[in-house]
């Protein structure tokens, strides 16, 4: 979260209360998030995109506090803060899986979520869909580099020459990015690599981690994708700044780079808005 947006925080934490009081009235921590909610709504309503409504997601950001009380135990700003980014990222915290907000020790966490990625990716206009699939052992899945790349994944349940009576371990995930102008990207991690990124995860063993590990595992590979893809430089840096409020100081210090081995299959991609990033999958990635 920004300096401006933490000022901000801290303002509403400091106002007094309506009636002129001194002290305010003893009441629930519930009532109280409410009112200092309440009081950022003229931020909130700043910060988000057209598509939603300040109100909708003071709703929601209840809601979703109201489920989890452990939110109720943590420091008011940090929870006020995560509250501010979904608004700032135009994401919906709760059980859509767009983002998540989530306790951690006395402080509030915002976590992007898989769907929430995919939105945002949507977002930049260039891409013309992009999803992600978690493969299981027991799926029939090809991934083959050289001049002829190939991609083939059938799900168990779809196999016609085995029958399983599950899929088995998750072997890893993959992503496909198809672009308007009629490029590909792919990327595939395995569960090991996926794994690494958990373990390296303040909320590692809380969340969604622990509740939808399978989107999460989603996230993950379109993340490390990330900056091959044609998004905007102002959604990229929102990503990446909330990214920093859940990594470890040995993650911030490692970087993501480690894990991250894309690939493209077919065409070039469209060019995003200028910056100082790495060049365009057409040039990085390997081609058919």
């Amino acid at each position: 979260m920004s300096d401006q947006n933490n000022a901000r925080v801290k303002d509403a934490l400091v106002q007094r209360p309506a009636n002129g009081s001194s002290s305010p009235a003893r009441q629930t921590p519930e009532k109280t998030v409410r009112q200092l909610i309440e009081r950022m709504m003229p931020e909130i309503k700043r910060a988000l995109p057209r598509h939603m409504s300040a109100d909708r997601l003071a709703r929601i950001a209840l809601t979703t506090i109201r489920q989890t009380p452990k939110l109720l135990e943590c420091d008011q700003s940090s929870l006020l803060g995560a509250v501010m980014q979904a608004a700032q990222l135009g994401l919906e915290p709760g059980l859509l899986g767009h983002c998540y907000i989530i306790p951690y020790g006395r402080e509030a966490t915002f976590i992007v979520g898989y769907r929430g990625m995919i939105d945002l990716a949507r977002r930049s206009g260039n891409i013309q869909s992009i999803y992600a699939q978690v493969v299981y052992q027991n799926d029939h899945f090809v991934l083959r580099y050289g001049l002829d790349e190939k991609l083939e994944h059938i799900p168990w349940h779809l196999r016609e020459d085995q029958a399983f009576e599950n899929g088995g371990p998750i072997r890893g995930a993959y992503m496909v990015a198809k672009f308007k102008d009629g490029g590909h990207f792919v990327h595939y991690m395995p569960i090991q690599e996926i794994e690494a990124h958990r373990k390296r995860s303040k909320a590692a063993n809380n969340g969604p981690w622990v509740t939808d590990y399978e989107e999460m595992c989603k996230k993950t590979v379109v993340r490390a994708g990330w900056k091959w893809l044609p998004i905007s430089v102002e959604i990229m840096r929102a990503v990446e700044a909330t990214d920093e409020q859940s990594k470890t100081a040995e993650q911030v210090a490692e970087g993501d780079d480690a894990i991250d081995v894309p690939f493209q299959v077919a065409g070039e991609t469209p060019s995003a808005e200028p910056e100082p990033a790495p060049a365009a999958p057409a040039q990085e990635g390997l081609q058919i």
